[in-house]
């Protein structure tokens, strides 16, 4: 691991145990995916299975989410979710599942967050660009590796 990645992830480890403000933490934290790969927008969502929909809670970027709430089974999202995997879309505008959160995306990719047992989605990391291709196996592995981290602020 390189040491760029690996302080990365050490400073994440650092907002996950220091926090004490869930909301200014995921806040941190999407700033931090967005500088470390620098994409152009990171969000970070809720899922409440229950209600049946998907709730922006933070974003790092420049415009805040066109759907900040929205049917869980909506959506790339709403893929991720119902198929418990990555979705990793290069180019958006041909997928008719996309929700527009910026009119210039091109790549998005989801990355679901389990509960402790991994038996639900309990939220999901959403990294976007407005270069077409630009998520590749590495940047899945990342945003994954980031999924499990940041796990317990989502206390289940």
């Amino acid at each position: 691991m390189d040491a760029g990645r690996a302080r990365f992830l050490s400073d994440l480890e650092k907002i996950v145990a220091a926090s004490h403000d869930r909301v200014a933490s995921l806040r941190e934290i999407a700033r931090l995916i967005r500088g470390y790969g620098g994409y152009r927008w990171v969000g970070l969502y809720d899922v409440d299975s229950k209600a049946g929909a998907v709730r922006n809670v933070v974003w790092s970027g420049p415009e805040a989410p066109e759907y900040p709430t929205f049917p869980i089974g909506k959506g790339l999202t709403g893929t991720a979710i119902a198929e418990r995997r990555v979705v990793n879309v290069g180019d958006v505008s041909g997928d008719p599942r996309y929700l527009t959160a910026l009119g210039t995306t091109r790549s998005e990719i989801i990355v679901p967050i389990f509960d402790s047992a991994k038996s639900a989605v309990v939220g999901t990391i959403d990294v976007e660009s407005e270069l077409p291709n630009v998520f590749n196996e590495e940047t899945e592995a990342l945003v994954q590796a980031c999924a499990e981290m940041i796990r317990p602020l989502w206390n289940i």
